[in-house]
């Protein structure tokens, strides 16, 4: 299964999402490989020191993209990519690739209009397939007391895609992870409510998973 994690904007938590998520799936004792789309090949470097159970590879452009992912597809069970925040060509060869596309997205209503003016390519991949890749927005970087407004899910069903019920807080835990080479449920008490957010993000996104340890008991 190809997982991408796309938003043609940037600091929207991409690199956060895609690398909490190799190293969920790699934990459960799966094969992952996290290939980094980025220019500034953040998430390769943070994995390669959070997560050492997860083969990580830089695909460069697109040509190496459309090439490349069939082939490492078939030597993991999962490849979590990590999407460029402004090469649409890039982005669009991520999603002719892509089974599932996860968007995350900034709780604003700005952040929701520039998000639909982002999926454009989206659609035309969609488009191009019949149907795939499926897609989900993730809300990030969410206030700890914010309640999504009615103007958020009417923004989400205008984009006719459906809106995770999970959202990642914003917590300073997930901006110090990387600089710790760390994922947040092995950051000890201080990472515990973050590994429960995530793990309980990951389940809705890829629920017909089987359950397994869970990584947010490395935190106990």
């Amino acid at each position: 299964m190809i997982i991408v994690v796309a938003n043609s904007k940037g600091g929207v938590g991409k690199s956060t999402l895609a690398v909490h998520l190799a190293a969920w799936l790699a934990e459960r004792g799966h094969a992952v490989t996290l290939a980094d789309c980025d220019a500034q090949q953040s998430s390769s470097e943070w994995a390669r020191e959070a997560a050492p159970g997860v083969r990580v590879v830089r695909l460069a452009d697109a040509d190496e993209i459309l090439d490349q992912l069939p082939a490492l597809s078939d030597e993991a069970e999962f490849v979590v990519a990590d999407g460029p925040g402004s090469n649409t060509e890039t982005s669009r060869a991520l999603l002719l690739r892509a089974d599932l596309a996860v968007v995350p997205c900034k709780a604003s209503m700005l952040e929701a209009r520039a998000l639909a003016q982002g999926t454009n390519v989206l659609r035309q991949a969609q488009d191009i397939r019949g149907g795939p890749p499926r897609a989900v927005i993730v809300l990030s970087m969410v206030g700890k007391t914010y309640r999504l407004t009615r103007d958020m899910r009417d923004a989400a069903r205008g984009l006719h895609l459906p809106l995770a019920h999970t959202p990642l807080t914003l917590r300073q835990v997930y901006a110090d992870a990387p600089g710790q080479g760390a994922v947040v449920w092995h950051m000890a008490a201080r990472g515990r409510d973050a590994a429960a957010e995530v793990e309980a993000l990951f389940a809705e996104l890829l629920p017909e998973l089987p359950a397994r340890r869970r990584p947010a008991d490395a935190c106990r």
